[in-house]
């Protein structure tokens, strides 16, 4: 009795081959069992085989596939964006840049045009603020003079 559920088991999650099918049939449908019954049963057999192996790698897919996700691993699909992903900026970089001058290897040194002024100009919303001579005072801010500059 327990060899046949021990086969039941077996041919409900493993290969089921037909010859095990037939034998199990057999088994399963008694001695006086004609011989279309028992084909009929082990094919019956085969095709529940058939279905819990397939319905038991779904269930098998389903948890790996969660887990890994869990841990953070990086799905065919994520890796398959990130692979377009760096084919485009590597293309992209590749061309040349429109802002660029046309002429890259002609540059001179320092990046700045012939003839450009190297420090900057004072800014013209403001005059600079002359300092006073050595034994002058300065009119701003001392309460003395008129307030008028020299």
């Amino acid at each position: 009795m327990l060899d046949e559920l021990r086969k039941t088991i077996e041919a409900a999650i493993g290969e089921l081959t037909p010859a095990r099918a037939r034998s199990l049939a057999k088994s399963l449908a008694g001695p006086g069992a004609a011989k279309d019954q028992v084909a009929k049963l082990a094919g019956d057999l085969i095709e529940r085989s058939q279905k819990n192996r397939e319905r038991l790698k779904d269930f098998v897919r389903r948890e790996v596939s969660g887990q890994m996700g869990a841990v953070g691993v990086a799905t065919q699909a994520e890796l398959d964006s990130l692979k377009k992903r760096v084919r485009t900026l590597e293309r992209s970089s590749q061309k040349p840049n429109a802002a660029a001058p046309r002429q890259a290897g002609k540059r001179t040194g320092g990046g700045m045009k012939p003839g450009a002024a190297k420090t900057a100009a004072p800014s013209p919303r403001k005059k600079p603020i002359k300092a006073a001579a050595p034994g002058q005072a300065s009119s701003k801010g001392t309460g003395g003079g008129t307030g008028a500059r020299d």
